[in-house]
């Protein structure tokens, strides 16, 4: 098996079966499989696959386990050589997984990728981050990101001044759309699930670079993401009692503790 695709969903029933039909058009080049997985949504999933695409292997969690336990079970089931996750808002529109595919194939120290991912009006969305420190919560939750101060610390996090058109090695990759290697799990281990959601994708690029593998940033594969960023324009005691900044914040809290006192890993 070439490549395996995970979907992972949680009440998006019409967007998995758009991606699905996406992925079927594209007419792939591979020996591939389709996995994907349920967390809990009861809406209906399981029983509009079984009709319209009963190729696509299909596994439900009991209960909502969020993105790394999600995307875990379905990783767990893959059989090709490279994996690829994937969230159901993205529309495929190009030749990105052909790219990303190949890129992978030459260049055998990376082990981790993600492609260029856009808006649906084709702007950049940017995607790839650097090291983050304990301001990000306060600039990326809050108005505190529309001041000066806040400005400048987004635009050097979200690497702004990247070509973002080219190829190039980063600390971490968002994790809408990523492809790695099977075999390098050994190494590196699954998604971390103490994360329900947030900060996952950071700690498993941090976790490739310590265990010697290299994660790119392939511009050169664009992929639209139907994602909308929430809590940033709100104030800040809105969006600290927020569901999702509270997520956010927990995540991030575990982020520091567990990677603290650790060296940063050396990029390049």
């Amino acid at each position: 098996m070439d490549l395996s695709i995970v979907v992972l969903n949680y009440r998006g029933k019409n967007l998995v079966k758009e991606l699905l039909k996406n992925l079927a058009e594209l007419d792939l080049p591979y020996q591939y499989e389709i996995i994907v997985v349920d967390n809990a949504s009861g809406d209906g999933l399981k029983e509009a696959l079984a009709e319209n695409f009963p190729q696509v292997k299909f596994v439900a969690n009991s209960k909502n386990l969020g993105f790394a336990g999600g995307n875990n079970r379905g990783i767990i089931e893959a059989q090709g050589q490279y994996i690829m996750i994937m969230n159901p808002d993205l529309a495929i529109l190009s030749k990105a997984i052909e790219k990303l595919y190949q890129y992978m194939e030459k260049n055998p120290q990376v082990g981790l990728a993600g492609p260029r991912l856009i808006n649906a009006d084709r702007t950049i969305q940017y995607s790839c981050t650097d090291w983050p420190d304990w301001k990000l919560p306060f600039f990326r939750r809050t108005a505190l990101g529309n001041t000066k101060a806040g400005q400048k610390w987004q635009d050097k996090y979200i690497m702004k001044d990247l070509d973002h058109y080219q190829n190039s090695y980063v600390p971490s990759l968002f994790g809408a759309c990523l492809i790695f290697r099977r075999d390098v799990l050994k190494k590196v281990g699954l998604l971390d699930e103490r994360y329900f959601m947030y900060f996952e994708d950071l700690d498993w690029s941090r976790r490739f670079w310590e265990n010697g593998y290299k994660v790119t940033y392939v511009g050169e594969a664009e992929i639209i993401h139907l994602h909308r960023r929430e809590s940033a324009a709100e104030s800040l005691l809105k969006s600290l009692f927020s569901k999702t900044a509270r997520f956010h914040i927990i995540s991030f809290v575990k982020y520091l503790l567990k990677f603290r006192g650790k060296k940063l890993p050396v990029i390049g």
